[in-house]
């Protein structure tokens, strides 16, 4: 299978982050990812390609870019709602979803950390998306405020689609008490759900440029994520 990837530019695009798709004619799977605090790293690229060789037409949209913050890394989180993150995801997914090698009825959006946090909100507002893949969302123990008025627990509940998420035990920013409430809220949904929980994982455990980078985890994770994708999105 022949693979296009490039960067993606606003001016061009509409959109600037990073695409990978196989080379095809007819209408296929898709896949948004929204990117860990972090941003649009070489890792997320490879990660974006890899999903492309499993025949998803794939992007990850620059959030900081988008939301025209020069120092997203620090300064995004601590100035933008989660409306406004879901307002500059709901862009991208136009455009991946009206691409002509895409099926914009057959598409996932997986979420890393931050990005886990945020697709849950994205995921909840709008049914047109098919599967959920959650790597350790950075879902905390906190009361509402200005810039996140609505706890994920709240959002899952209105899932329209099955969901897959990985936890750690050893997750620094989702105690095992969060993770559990966002269980038991998820299976509120009435939604298809797969859970997997690895006791010795840390936060991040399957990202290679992060500190608990787990080769062996990350390895299950991606069998798991690929037999689920392929399950939801009709990529068997």
């Amino acid at each position: 299978m022949k693979l296009i990837n490039r960067d993606l530019a606003g001016e061009k695009d509409g959109i600037p982050g990073y695409i990978a798709h196989p080379d095809r004619k007819e209408p296929g799977p898709g896949i948004m990812i929204v990117h860990h605090h972090y941003g649009v790293t070489g890792h997320m690229k490879s990660t974006v390609c890899n999903y492309a060789k499993l025949g998803y037409t794939t992007i990850v949209p620059d959030l900081y870019k988008l939301l025209g913050v020069s120092d997203g890394v620090h300064e995004a989180q601590k100035n933008t709602t989660d409306g406004q993150f879901c307002e500059i995801l709901n862009t991208s997914w136009r455009y991946l979803t009206s691409r002509n090698d895409v099926d914009g009825k057959r598409c996932a959006v997986i979420g890393y950390c931050m990005g886990g946090r945020i697709g849950i909100h994205f995921v909840a507002a709008t049914p047109s998306v098919r599967g959920f893949v959650g790597y350790y969302p950075s879902v905390r123990d906190e009361a509402p405020s200005k810039l996140r008025p609505r706890h994920p627990n709240d959002a899952v509940r209105e899932f329209k689609c099955p969901s897959l998420i990985f936890f750690g035990g050893k997750d620094h920013v989702a105690s095992i008490s969060v993770q559990e409430r966002l269980w038991s809220n998820l299976q509120a949904n009435g939604q298809p759900l797969e859970w997997h929980f690895f006791p010795h994982a840390g936060h991040g455990f399957a990202l290679g440029d992060g500190d608990c980078y787990d080769p062996v985890l990350a390895d299950s994770a991606w069998r798991l994520t690929s037999n689920f994708l392929a399950r939801e999105l009709g990529n068997e």
